[in-house]
């Protein structure tokens, strides 16, 4: 059964940063610019990269070879908990849908095999949190990097949110309920650029209201 399974940690094999930086490639916070920037994306997804790397090395499996996308089928279709859920997002990186031909999970909106693929990778989530075997901050890190990942599968006010809090999710903050949606609403109020130079989620909750939004 899925609980009986081990849930090995993910994304803890690098030592994260403790203050947000900027990369020297694109000029934001590192992380904002995550997937199109070189930088951004080598920072991030080295956290991913590292359990792969230990997975591939601890079955022998060469990366870039047959061998290796036998193992990311392995690794998806095994049970809920068995290997780190940073080992299946990067299972899901390097397999195509046989329907739509995009990136497993991540490919044509209407596709349903990457639905479900998608929809299947949360369970690890689900599960994980309730037995606490991962923490709130590395599911919002996950949630933010997927979203990020399949950007024409998420509306723009989902990805500027998470462009915006990958920076300091990255470090090991977590917004609260409260200020999620109180910088939500600063986002659909058009003022991202705004947010983009605050340092933290409790700067960017704190925004001060317009003028001619505040009420009397």
């Amino acid at each position: 059964m899925a609980e009986l399974q081990p849930f090995p940690p993910g994304g803890r094999r690098v030592d994260r940063p403790t203050e947000a930086a900027l990369c020297s490639n694109c000029g934001e916070l590192v992380g904002r610019g995550y997937p199109d920037c070189a930088i951004c994306a080598e920072r991030i997804d080295d956290l991913w990269w590292a359990d792969w790397r230990h997975l591939l090395s601890s079955t022998g499996v060469q990366a870039g070879t047959d061998e290796e996308l036998d193992l990311a089928r392995r690794v998806l279709s095994d049970e809920v908990g068995a290997y780190p859920w940073t080992c299946t997002d990067w299972a899901l990186w390097l397999l195509r849908c046989a329907e739509c031909g995009g990136q497993l999970g991540s490919g044509d909106p209407g596709c349903v095999a990457c639905a479900a693929s998608d929809a299947a990778r949360w369970a690890w989530d689900h599960q994980a949190l309730q037995h606490r075997r991962m923490t709130p901050n590395e599911h919002a890190l996950r949630v933010a990097v997927a979203g990020l990942r399949a950007p024409h599968r998420h509306r723009s006010a989902a990805l500027a949110g998470w462009r915006l809090a990958l920076p300091f999710l990255f470090i090991g903050q977590l917004p609260t309920t409260s200020q999620a949606q109180r910088i939500r609403a600063h986002i659909l109020a058009g003022r991202y650029d705004e947010l983009a130079r605050l340092d933290g989620f409790c700067a960017m909750a704190s925004l001060p209201d317009l003028p001619w939004r505040s009420t009397s």
